[in-house]
């Protein structure tokens, strides 16, 4: 099972019909629809005449076939690199983008919008959302230098709902003028909707559009199935492709990889593969790598491992061009399958492509030893990471630091939280939990409580909450010992995060009638340290908005 350069793809389908995105930032990043380029450089948009496909040749974007991905890193090393980096690496409370670009512009250097958005780019596959927002404020103060267009300001949106939150992204949309609201606009806080999970206001702003003649391509359709995967309403979801189908809008692998993912989220093998059929049949659509880790994640959680192992061999054969995405996915689904040797050749072979590895390649092999039961392979390759890595990243020390606590090594764990600290990390949310759960083990009431005080005001707090099992057992133990003080505080740690309000969670917690549930319900944290599973699509597809 050898990782292969190309992949087979269908002839070039011609149709009539024109493809939309809503912006740069808001188009797909793995599947382009024939006849679209996405040119985040450019500041006009292009237009084509109606009813006719445009196809663009770019002479200078690498031609290997990666599903619509502009190929960056065979492009010449230019200076947008070198500014990227010093943002990167120059993080801070009183640092940041605006200190880097200033003393860029003092040296003496000049920097293009082109630059920039590609800065921007960059910031944002990394999450590195707060310092990417920064560098559209410092080209707001320069407008007579920098023409800001729509798609500009459609990603600010995202930016400002990944960093202010939901109500600061509301606030930006309403301040903008009518004439400038077009359907990147609209889509762009759509997407922050149904990150944050509302739905109704989700369904009002997508009526809103639809009147606005906003829907007539698939990607708002796609965000609406986003939402209803992850509240698990999978009915919507078939409603949404039945409307699709209804109006003739055509699905596209982002359509067709959902509506599978809910398919397999229901149990049924059988409608998954139907949907499969149905997209081989398309002659507009090839399934690409997304596919097939989606179908093998769904076969692993309905025990299918056979099935699961050949979509893996599937996901191979569709890897192309620069795209490290796929080898995460990989390594954590054959770790997943238990298949160490298998994980272990994916990594090396991604070594092998490429220069360095993102913390997220890291974080998946890791997570596949931890997983695997192999610490010492865990250990080693964390110490190899530790002086490669541009930043620390916690979630990749939470790996270890979770392994050790729940095996009962708590000399271990204190030492190595100790260590994560010297090295840079700041803890997280998750961070501080997985120590609460140290103290647990050990009836530790006040020590548990205080790791939960400290996980509400560190970084990522805002989407953690505590495991419902973790609050239980605190619960439980203030009952053995008939600590009321310690259950009060309790409480209100759970009233700073938002869970004494949230009737389902605390339907699995027992406060007055001494009854437990026969299971917890799943409680998604962004600071979750799974980050592969049944939600691989809902993220790709989100990541790309």
């Amino acid at each position: 099972m050898l990782l292969q350069p190309t992949t087979t793809i269908k002839p070039p389908h011609h149709n009539t019909q024109n493809h939309v995105s809503f912006s740069s930032s808001l188009s797909y990043s793995l599947s382009f629809p024939s006849g679209f380029c996405n040119l985040s450089g450019f500041t006009k948009p292009l237009t084509c005449p109606k009813n006719h496909s445009v196809i663009i040749s770019c002479s200078s974007i690498s031609q290997v076939h990666s599903y619509g991905t502009v190929d960056y890193e065979r492009r010449p090393i230019v200076k947008w690199n070198a500014i990227y980096k010093r943002i990167s690496m120059n993080d801070g409370p009183e640092r940041g983008s605006v200190s880097v670009l200033n003393q860029w512009e003092n040296e003496g250097k000049k920097v293009t919008k082109w630059e920039l958005s590609r800065v921007i780019k960059e910031l944002r596959k990394f999450r590195r959302y707060k310092l990417a927002l920064e560098v559209y404020e410092w080209m707001h103060n320069r407008a007579e230098r920098f023409r800001l267009t729509t798609s500009d300001t459609a990603i600010q949106l995202d930016l400002i709902a990944k960093v202010h939150g939901i109500s600061s992204a509301e606030e930006y949309f309403v301040k903008l003028p009518d004439t400038l609201k077009d359907k990147r606009i609209y889509g762009s806080l759509l997407n922050a909707f149904v990150r944050a999970r509302k739905k109704e206001q989700a369904e009002s702003l997508i009526d809103k559009m639809r009147n606005r003649g906003y829907t007539d391509h698939a990607l708002p359709f796609n965000v609406m199935m986003t939402l209803y995967m992850n509240l698990k309403d999978y009915d919507k979801v078939e409603s949404v492709v039945s409307e699709m189908k209804g109006k003739k809008i055509p699905l596209d692998i982002y359509s067709y990889n959902i509506w599978l993912s809910s398919c397999g989220s229901q149990g049924s093998i059988e409608k998954m593969e139907k949907v499969l059929e149905q997209m081989n049949l398309d002659t507009d659509i090839n399934p690409n790598w997304t596919t097939f880790s989606t179908m093998a994640t769904m076969y692993i959680k309905l025990g299918q491992l056979n099935k699961a192992e050949d979509s893996l061999i599937s996901v191979e054969s569709r890897i192309t061009g620069r795209d490290r995405i796929p080898y995460h996915y990989l390594i954590s689904l054959y770790g997943s399958l238990g298949k160490k040797e298998e994980a272990l050749r994916i990594w090396k072979t991604y070594q092998s492509q490429f220069p360095t590895i993102p913390n997220l390649g890291y974080h998946s092999v890791i997570s596949s030893l931890v997983r695997l039961d192999d610490i010492e392979g865990a250990e080693k390759i964390y110490d190899e990471w530790l002086p490669v890595k541009v930043h620390y990243d916690p979630r990749i020390g939470n790996l270890l630091l979770g392994y050790y606590v729940r095996k009962g090594f708590a000399d271990k764990a204190s030492t190595f939280f100790d260590q994560m600290v010297e090295a840079g990390g700041k803890p997280n949310s998750m961070t501080m939990e997985i120590l609460a759960e140290g103290h647990i083990r050990e009836r530790r009431i006040s020590e548990a409580l205080s790791c939960l005080n400290d996980a509400v005001s560190t970084l990522g707090s805002k989407s953690w909450r505590p495991k419902p099992a973790n609050v239980s057992s605190i619960l439980r133990l203030c009952e053995q010992e008939d600590d009321t003080q310690s259950k009060e505080a309790l409480l209100e740690v759970l009233k700073q995060v938002g869970c004494l309000d949230d009737e389902k969670y605390m339907s699995y917690i027992p406060l007055s009638n001494g009854t437990f549930t026969s299971s917890e319900p799943e409680i998604e944290n962004d600071t979750s340290d799974n980050d592969e599973g049944s939600e691989i699509l809902l993220n790709q597809l989100q990541d790309s908005l």
